[in-house]
């Protein structure tokens, strides 16, 4: 009896840390994407409709080909890499496709899409972030997912703030942590 005391207490005292720090990266992640999805609606709602299909060279993808490749990689990330679902296919995919959207349409879209990915963080089981899947011929944690997704989301609302500046726009300050 004392020895399964000692073992459950030693299984508490060494797994207990590791599920906090985990569980505290989750509700960082989530605060990150929470923050990021403000921004990104207020860039998006600065800008003009008629600059939407602005692209700073002939190759750039156009201001709302990132909002919407933002919105697609925040889905992929988040919903199939993550959470398992199927995943969409880009060169078919029309959900997350400009074309034949409106401004107001592209907005509701990623929020959507933003809530959706929040709330799957939030139900998300912190010991998932340490199974791996293949990323692209690479090994990565579903940790390393999460923090792959912030820098594709950051790379991208920065090709659009560079859009704005050119049309003479001064983009929403910048708030730390998004």
């Amino acid at each position: 009896m004392k020895t399964t005391i000692i073992l459950i207490s030693f299984i508490l005292f060494t797994t207990t840390p590791l599920l906090a720090q985990q569980n505290a990266f989750l509700e960082d992640s989530i605060e990150r994407l929470e923050n990021s999805r403000k921004y990104i609606l207020l860039v998006a709602d600065m800008m003009p409709e008629e600059k939407y299909d602005y692209k700073v060279t002939p190759e750039s993808l156009s201001f709302s080909e990132n909002l919407m490749h933002i919105g697609f990689a925040l889905d992929w990330h988040s919903q199939s890499l993550l959470g398992g679902r199927e995943a969409r296919v880009y060169q078919t995919d029309t959900v997350f496709k400009p074309a034949n959207k409106t401004k107001t349409e592209m907005m509701t879209r990623i929020d959507q899409t933003f809530a959706e990915a929040i709330i799957l963080l939030q139900e998300f089981d912190p010991k998932a972030l340490d199974d791996h899947l293949d990323y692209f011929g690479l090994d990565r944690s579903k940790r390393q997912i999460c923090m792959l997704l912030a820098d594709h989301i950051t790379h991208h609302r920065g090709q659009m703030l560079v859009a704005m500046r050119l049309n003479g726009l001064t983009p929403p300050r910048y708030v730390l942590y998004q």
